[in-house]
């Protein structure tokens, strides 16, 4: 029987890795701005992971200690709503909780999608 504790991750395919790495590389301004907010536990000591796979997706962000992602979206997510949402229910069927901001958004509002993530990653996790 194969274990697949968060100690021993699943093997991820490498075409999704490749993906990952070139989406890394290819930051849009807005992804590199909230990045470089997020990164070295800047945020409430919260650890991001950037263009992290889960599943067959690939999240912007994600900290796993609080099972949290982060998605920036750019002009082309308002002609793939369906896919987002599908997306959206796998990642909450997985526990995680998925923040959603434009990217004009980060680049205008930066305080104020700052406050929402502060907010997320310091309330109360409640008991199972």
């Amino acid at each position: 029987m194969e274990d697949i504790s968060p100690n021993h991750p699943q093997k991820i395919p490498e075409d999704l890795k490749t993906y990952a790495r070139e989406m890394r590389k290819n930051m849009p301004d807005a992804e590199q701005l909230l990045w470089y907010l997020l990164r070295n536990r800047r945020i409430a000591g919260g650890k991001f992971r950037r263009q992290h796979p889960v599943g067959r997706y690939i999240l912007d962000f994600y900290c796993v200690e609080k099972k949290l992602a982060i998605e920036q979206d750019g002009g082309q997510h308002s002609e793939q709503q369906t896919y987002d949402q599908q997306r959206d229910i796998y990642l909450k069927q997985q526990g995680i909780e998925v923040l959603r901001f434009w990217n004009n958004q980060m680049l205008s509002e930066t305080e104020s999608v700052l406050e929402v993530i502060y907010s997320t990653i310091t309330k109360e996790t409640p008991l199972p």
